[in-house]
């Protein structure tokens, strides 16, 4: 044991410069009056009333992009990028729903029986087939060309359903993607929604 004195201009602090408090004061503090409910509809309107906050605030985080409010399939830097991707570009896939909804009140409209005859023979001879084959054919590029830039870009992520995932996401109309985009067509960053 070593009884060399301290000198008084020691930089280090001897002890923490106030007295440790009774432990009832401490504990006094720490605690708070809880408010328990009344009754039984009392403590419903209180869980209710947490459950809404809570679900706003992971709407909120979810519209922001918040990565610990999204769903599971939304989660990972490979989905981020797939999302990126998909919507930085104009794709024809994207028209599939508006195009859809075309043909189908083109065919709902009382024509006259000539012109009905010849809309619905355009439509389905020509329309659907040109739809569809352009549908797939967009769907199968952005599903390839997803996977192998995300494998190139992530290559320690799994790309597993990351080509599925983007081609679905490209065939949602853009204001109806979720989570919405965080890109525009050509790559700015958009500011998010609230």
């Amino acid at each position: 044991m070593d009884d060399t004195p301290v000198p008084a201009d020691d930089p280090k602090p001897q002890g923490k410069g106030r007295p440790t408090p009774k432990r009832r004061d401490a504990e006094g503090r720490r605690r708070q009056p809880v408010s328990a409910p009344k009754d039984r509809k009392e403590a419903y309107r209180q869980m209710r009333a947490k459950q809404a906050a809570e679900r706003d605030r992971a709407r909120k985080g979810m519209l922001a992009g918040d990565e610990r409010y999204l769903p599971a399939r939304d989660k990972g830097p490979a989905r981020k990028f797939a999302r990126d991707w998909v919507d930085s570009r104009r794709l024809p896939s994207q028209y599939f729903l508006p195009f859809s909804l075309l043909i189908l009140l083109a065919t709902w409209i009382p024509w006259p029986i000539q012109v009905r005859g010849l809309i619905l023979g355009y439509v389905i001879t020509i329309g659907w087939p040109i739809m569809m084959i352009g549908v797939v054919a967009t769907s199968l590029y952005v599903a390839w060309k997803v996977k192998k830039l995300g494998a190139e870009k992530l290559p320690n992520e799994s790309m597993r359903g990351v080509g599925f995932y983007a081609a679905m996401r490209a065939l949602q109309i853009r204001k109806l993607r979720f989570p919405p985009p965080t890109v525009a067509p050509g790559g700015k960053p958009v500011a998010p929604r609230k």
